[in-house]
């Protein structure tokens, strides 16, 4: 059944238990061995650093002519979760995922965040196994197909609150996850963003990447209204 998906993503894996770590939800790693450092939450941390870095070298070097501001915002909606679980869903990748039962039961194979997470795992695995050659075979098969040139949907308010506040000196910027709550099929992440160690802002979301989104963009409209 794996090979299926090697053969769906188009790379075979030298050390298969890399992909299988990608497939690993951190529901299945808990209710099987009661470590959540055996799923694939490692692998997410790393496939979403190097997925960011593969597209802003592509759009980069792709389009010379933008300013910093739309290449932002064209990779904020090349790598949102929505994207990534679309690419997730047409090559099949919720079928091979390891679920635990409740969040089987409740549809974790086609929850957007779980897929998109699950993607990322896999690119981190790809190049863990493979190198940085791997990864990008994978993300110019699957990411850089369509770039949104007009179409710019998703804002990355991390990344535009650090450079408005940057325009003053020695600004620090720092998130703190203060509480999350909810069973591992909806949990629910809270997030407080602090400037020079005032609180700013406060967000929740369904990951904890995603409540930072929405704690920066809380800071935004409250320092910056006409930024959002």
């Amino acid at each position: 059944m794996i090979k299926d998906l090697e053969a769906a993503i188009g790379y075979r894996f030298h050390n298969i238990a890399l992909l299988q770590n990608a497939l690993t939800h951190s529901s299945y790693a808990n209710e099987r061995w009661h470590n959540s450092l055996l799923s694939n939450e490692r692998l997410e941390f790393l496939g979403d650093s190097i997925l960011g870095m593969l597209v802003a070298e592509y759009l980069y070097r792709t389009f010379p002519g933008r300013p910093e501001g739309e290449l932002t915002r064209m990779r904020a909606d090349m790598v949102c979760e929505k994207t990534l679980a679309e690419v997730a869903n047409r090559i099949g990748l919720g079928n091979h995922l390891l679920l635990g039962h409740g969040e089987d039961r409740l549809g974790g194979r086609t929850r957007d965040s779980i897929l998109a997470d699950a993607m990322e795992s896999v690119i981190a695995a790809c190049f863990l196994d493979g190198g940085l050659d791997a990864a990008l075979q994978f993300v110019r098969k699957f990411i850089l197909v369509e770039v949104p040139v007009s179409r710019l949907n998703n804002m990355d308010y991390k990344t535009a609150l650090q450079e408005l506040v940057q325009q003053k000196k020695n600004q620090v910027l720092s998130y703190c996850l203060v509480g999350q709550s909810g069973p591992d099929h909806d949990k629910q992440f809270d997030v407080e963003l602090s400037l020079n160690d005032t609180v700013v802002g406060r967000g929740s979301g369904s990951s904890k990447k995603r409540a930072e989104q929405m704690a920066a963009r809380d800071a935004m409209e409250k320092l910056f209204p006409g930024k959002v």
